[in-house]
């Protein structure tokens, strides 16, 4: 399509269906909510979000997706392979309506130089995590983890959840970033970010409700000054640059500033469409981008390189430091700008033998606050209202309160979200829930769409970084207690169950958050459509899903998910067989 014929996507509202089954109509609901200009960074593109995340891989493909949906039997189910729809195939009514792939290259091959000249013969497109797998939210996907990132390291490092007087300094403020300055202030801090973008500091200023950025300082120590003023009188406030994240952090160090907690969300993760190098304005970057690509990734290694010297130094100094998942410290290496020994330790002794997997001198955040709670199987679990209708949302939050009254956090933080986060494209919610927790929602939700106090059916999805689904040594994976970071089988299997257990599409990725290969994740979204036949499919699904991730972690070694596993019942052979 030429960009100049570009019409604007919006999903259908309401119970009229155009294609011949709910759980077809709602794959294509998704995929178009992905592309809802509310939504979507760059939807004349096709780009959800990070980087060039994209929901398929042109508007051919797209086209020709939405008539496919719109075709497919209730026994049939549609390939997708990185963003065009390549065949069709009798299944069975309960085999997923669609399987995705997106972005898998044989290992020798998995580079970035090699998936761009792919990229360029257009036969491959970039999925993302969940761009390509059609399940984004908008900005709520990512604000409750980054939120409970932030509270968590509070009460690591400070001994409270509360982080009021406390300054936390990052980069970015795109659809994944951008949650950044929202989930530091409702956990009380200051914020101060930097953000290259003049467009996306705007975007974010013009957000009312919720207030997803304070203030916009043009005038980089001033903006200092004003961070450090509302820190000293304990004001959550959020305050934002507009330059480089490296002159943030070069004159924090000038100034003997130290940040309580520093971290980074910059698309490091994509050195040519996602990261910017120092030096030049956005528009000069932008320029060169186009103009030059080796000598713009050869001047966003550079870049990266300082960047991470720049976060040992402030770590050095004193502030908490820790990689928020874009792959920084990896991209940073592999420039070759940065010798491994300067951000790299020998790794751990395993069996007697050295690990091969070195450790990081900052950690990510997974193995420093998040790897307790995969261990129980809890990871970011969303739904979506086909509907339309905020009131079907309202009545899932309801639910769930009653289904975890006791769950303090996850009531409140559902009340807030309520009463403070806008929806993005389709009414959506996420929450984190666990193995034994999930089936239970999803049961509940349908039962409520059956009975009419629902009034369409409601998409269950989660983010591909889950529990068990994703094998990612630089995030999700990092410091894996046996050794195992780069084991890729753990998602694939994941992916195998959630086919068998009777998911609406499943998908199978590579290159999400961190970029090409750097990870390997899977993706599964299920459909409450009321009727009773879904009860078992939600029960199977929702408990299998995440009772993966409890395997992966008792596999590895961690007790806490071997407790799990014998009190919830998940069979897992050898674990049973050590135990008599």
């Amino acid at each position: 399509m030429n960009p100049n014929q570009y019409q604007p996507v919006k999903a259908p509202r309401g119970t009229r269906i155009t294609c011949k089954g709910w759980h077809q109509e709602a794959a294509m609901r998704m995929l178009m909510n992905n592309l809802d200009e509310e939504v979507a960074e760059d939807p004349r593109r096709l780009i959800v979000y990070g980087g060039t995340g994209r929901a398929a891989r042109n508007w051919e493909c797209y086209h020709a997706i939405v008539r496919a949906l719109k075709t497919l039997e209730n026994d049939e189910t549609l390939l997708v392979q990185s963003g065009k729809p390549v065949a069709v195939f009798r299944t069975w009514p309960y085999a997923p309506r669609v399987l995705i792939a997106n972005s898998n290259l044989v290992p020798h091959w998995a580079t970035k130089p090699c998936f761009d000249e792919l990229e360029a013969a257009g036969l491959i497109m970039y999925g993302q995590m969940t761009a390509g797998s059609w399940i984004y939210i908008g900005t709520q996907g990512i604000l409750q983890g980054t939120h409970e990132t932030f509270v968590a390291a509070g009460r690591k490092h400070f001994g409270t959840p509360d982080l009021a007087g406390r300054l936390v300094v990052s980069g970015g403020l795109g659809g994944m970033s951008g949650a950044q300055p929202l989930a530091a202030t409702m956990a009380g801090a200051t914020y101060l970010g930097a953000e290259v973008d003049p467009a996306r500091v705007a975007r974010r200023l013009a957000s009312k409700k919720p207030r997803y950025l304070d203030e916009s300082i043009p005038d980089l120590d001033k903006a200092i000054d004003r961070a450090l003023d509302a820190k000293n009188h304990k004001q959550a406030a959020s305050i934002a640059w507009c330059g480089n994240i490296v002159d943030l952090l070069s004159r924090l160090v000038g100034r003997n500033v130290v940040p309580d907690l520093l971290t980074d969300q910059t698309s490091a993760h994509d050195e040519l469409n996602g990261y910017v190098p120092s030096g030049m304005s956005f528009q000069q970057a932008v320029e060169l981008r186009g103009r030059d690509p080796a000598a713009y990734k050869q001047a966003s290694y550079r870049t990266m390189a300082e960047h991470v010297r720049l976060m040992l130094k402030l770590q050095s100094m004193g502030a908490v430091t820790f990689d928020y998942g874009n792959n920084l410290r990896g991209k940073a290496v592999e420039g070759g700008f940065l010798p491994e020994s300067e951000i790299r330790t020998p790794g751990p002794s395993i069996a007697n033998r050295q690990s091969p997997i070195a450790t990081w001198r900052y950690p990510g955040f997974v193995p420093a606050y998040i790897r307790p709670l995969f261990c129980q199987g809890k990871g970011p679990f969303r739904w979506v209202a086909l509907s339309g209708d905020p009131k079907d949302i309202a009545e899932t939050d309801r639910i769930v309160c009653d289904l975890f009254p006791d769950n303090t956090a996850l009531v409140n933080w559902l009340r807030r979200a309520a009463a403070e986060i806008p929806f993005q494209g389709l009414p959506s919610r996420i929450c984190w829930l666990g193995y034994g927790e999930r089936d239970r929602a999803g049961l509940a939700f349908n039962k409520a769409v059956r009975e009419g106090r629902i009034s369409a059916p409601i998409v269950i999805g989660r983010d591909h970084l889950d529990t068990g689904s994703v094998a990612s040594p630089n995030r999700e994976t990092e410091a894996m207690l046996d050794g195992s970071d780069a084991i890729a089988d753990w998602p694939l299997l994941n992916a195998m169950l959630n086919v068998a257990s009777g998911a609406s599409w499943v998908s199978i990725h590579h290159g999400g958050g961190v970029g090409i290969g750097y990870s390997i994740h899977a993706g599964q979204v299920i459909v409450c459509d009321g009727t009773p036949e879904m009860d078992e499919r939600l029960r199977r699904v929702l408990l299998n899903d995440p009772g993966t991730g409890i395997a992966r972690h008792a596999d590895a070694g961690y007790d806490d998910a071997k407790l799990v596993a014998r009190t919830q019942g998940v069979k897992l052979p050898m674990l049973e067989e050590r135990s008599r």
